[in-house]
This record gives C-alpha cells, sequence and structure tokens, in this order.
C-alpha cells in the first residue's frame, strides 16, 4: 500500500506566514503538521512508500526537511507549479503523480494540512475492511462551516449523497481530505478527468465516483483541524498543547502576562508584554505589547503596540515610541 500527502497548495490566507514557507511546517509544539502525518505512516509497516505531493516553489523545503529528519518512507513527487494561478487542481495533480509514480497498489490519500484525532492507522483498517473506496468524514456541527468542505449524508456507512461545497448542504458531516483508494479505482481519476469533470478538490471526484461504486465513510467524534486559516491554526494549537503556555528554553520572558494558548519559540524575548491566544516565532523581540489571537513570525521587533487578530511578516520592526520607560530603553539597548 502506498500513501500521498497532498502538499502543493501556497495557503494564501495565511500569508504573510505563510508566503515562504509551507503551511505544512508550522509548528505544533516539538513538531511541524506534516510531521505528525509523517510519524504516524512511519509507524504502520502496510504503507511501503509515502509520496509528498508539492510544487517547484516549495519543493527545497520539502526535500531539506525530509533529508534532515529520521523519516525513511518520504520521497517528493514534484508539480510543475511555482504560484496559485499555475495549479493544476488537487484531482488533476493526484492523476498526474499515480501516473508519473506508476502507482497500482492501494492509495491512501491525505491532506498535509490535516490534524487528527484519531490514528490514520484506524482509517486504514476501516478501509481494509470494507474494500471500497473511502473517505473520512466529521461533523463541523455548523452549515454555514460545512459550505467550505464536501458534505455527505450516510446510511448504513454507506454514502447516499456528497456535495462538494454547496451553498445549502443538507448535513453538517464533511469529509475530512483523508481518502482510501482501491488499485482498481485509479484508473477512475484519468476517466474523471478525461470527461471534463472539476479537475480542483478531491470532493468533486468523490461526488461522481459514489454514483458508480460504493464509497464508505469512516466517522470519528474527537477533533479536527486543517491548518488554512489563522483562527483553524491557533485553535490547533490550542488542542496539542492544552491550552497553557510554551516557551522554549532558549526564550526570555521577564514582567509578562502570558495567558491561554501562548507559544514563543527559540531565542525570542518577551518584555512587559501581554499575550493571549498568540504564536511567536524564533528570535522576535515584544516589548510593552498587547497582543491576542495573532501570529507573528521569526526576527521581528515590536514595542508599545497593542495588536488583535493580526499576521506579522518576518523581519518586520514596528516601534510605538510615545513612552520610554528604562526598562524599555536598557531592552532596546541590548538588541
Amino acid at each position: 500500500m502506498k500513501a500521498v500527502i497532498l502538499a502543493g497548495g501556497y495557503a494564501t490566507r495565511l500569508w504573510p506566514i505563510t508566503k515562504n514557507r509551507p503551511k505544512m511546517f508550522l509548528p505544533i509544539g516539538c513538531h511541524t503538521v506534516i510531521d505528525h502525518i509523517f510519524a504516524e505512516l512511519e509507524r504502520d509497516d502496510r504503507i511501503e512508500e509515502v509520496y509528498v505531493s508539492t510544487n517547484e516553489e516549495f519543493a527545497d523545503d520539502f526535500d531539506t526537511h525530509i533529508t534532515e529528519s529520521t523519516f525513511e518512507k518520504p520521497r517528493l513527487s514534484i508539480e510543475e507549479t511555482t504560484s496559485e494561478d499555475e495549479k493544476p487542481g488537487v484531482v488533476s495533480a493526484l492523476a498526474q503523480l499515480v501516473d508519473r509514480e506508476e502507482i497500482d497498489d492501494d492509495l491512501l490519500v491525505i491532506a498535509g494540512d490535516n490534524l487528527l484525532s484519531f490514528h490514520i492507522s484506524s482509517f486504514i483498517d476501516f478501509f481494509q475492511t470494507v474494500a471500497s473506496p473511502s473517505v473520512a468524514a466529521y461533523d463541523v456541527r455548523s452549515r454555514e462551516r460545512a459550505t467550505s468542505y464536501g458534505v455527505l449524508e450516510l446510511k448504513d456507512g454507506l454514502v447516499t449523497d456528497f456535495q462538494e461545497k454547496p451553498t445549502d448542504p443538507t448535513s453538517t458531516l464533511v469529509s475530512i481530505g483523508c481518502y482510501g483508494f482501491p488499485a482498481a479505482t485509479l484508473e477512475s481519476l484519468q476517466d474523471y478527468l478525461k470527461q471534463g469533470n472539476n479537475p480542483d478538490e478531491p470532493g468533486w471526484f468523490i461526488q461522481w465516483l459514489h454514483d458508480k461504486t460504493d464509497v464508505r465513510a469512516f466517522t470519528f467524534d474527537e477533533a479536527w483541524f486543517d491548518i488554512g486559516t489563522r483562527e483553524s491554526y491557533l485553535s490547533a494549537l490550542a488542542w496539542q498543547l492544552d491550552d497553557g503556555p510554551h516557551v522554549a528554553s532558549s526564550a526570555t520572558v521577564r514582567g509578562s502576562d502570558l495567558g491561554e494558548n501562548v507559544m514563543v519559540m527559540a531565542g525570542s524575548e518577551i518584555i512587559d508584554a501581554t499575550l493571549h491566544n498568540v504564536v511567536v516565532f524564533p528570535e522576535t523581540a515584544v516589548c510593552e505589547c498587547d497582543i491576542r489571537s495573532s501570529i507573528i513570525d521569526s526576527n521581528v521587533e515590536l514595542v508599545g503596540l497593542t495588536l488583535r487578530e493580526s499576521l506579522v511578516d518576518s523581519h518586520t520592526q514596528i516601534l510605538n515610541d510615545r513612552s520610554q520607560s528604562t526598562e524599555r530603553a536598557a531592552w532596546r539597548s541590548s538588541i
């Protein structure tokens, strides 16, 4: 059995944080998002190879990451794109990968921005038991939220209806970007595309496929996050890290209030600041700021600011010098 991790997107909703890094490399505690998936696939002996489907823009980043890791199964399979406008669509990219890598085995396909509460091995168990195309599904309990995903209706675990991003969803059970395809189904990818169907989201393929063969759904109740927005990333972090502040040993925190869901990475300094629901990347300095629900990239310097629901690009310097405390003056002279 082979696996494909879909990692070819450009994550524009998280720019500038993800403009120069794949969102799969966003840290969740001590590991990146994609490392959580790598680790599970590495442990499952049924998975022989893991293909990381990414674009030319981030190919070197993935190559370095995989080379420096301890994982043995991942290997790159590169789409010939360098920008959002050039993307062939996920279904088209998947079909190209299957052809390029000559895959003729059962195939697990999973989105690389997924943070899952269930073990991927449990999904593989289900897929092998039902021996038919399978999707992992989660109840988001919001019809408004469901409009952003593929929406399923089930009867005894069988998909009876599937609608990709409907404007008026009939249920709140959604596909989460985790699929199992028997080897015999892979030829259907090309059939689907030759008929002129939508080459983008895999849900369109599932919507087409379920009318031709049985598609089964693996449902779970715990938690699921697709790391695509500031809100979802911060929510995933809160779930994974149990809400409390997490400060790297090489970071400095002095005279500050670190509330729930705060992560301060290596080499950063937080002085006389208040942070709640905030991620601070490495080598960043924050002094006399009140920051909430924000992501601050690396090598940033912020002084005397109030920020809410913000994304701050790397190497940004914003200094509000309306007050000049002795503490600040000493701190500024030291950096």
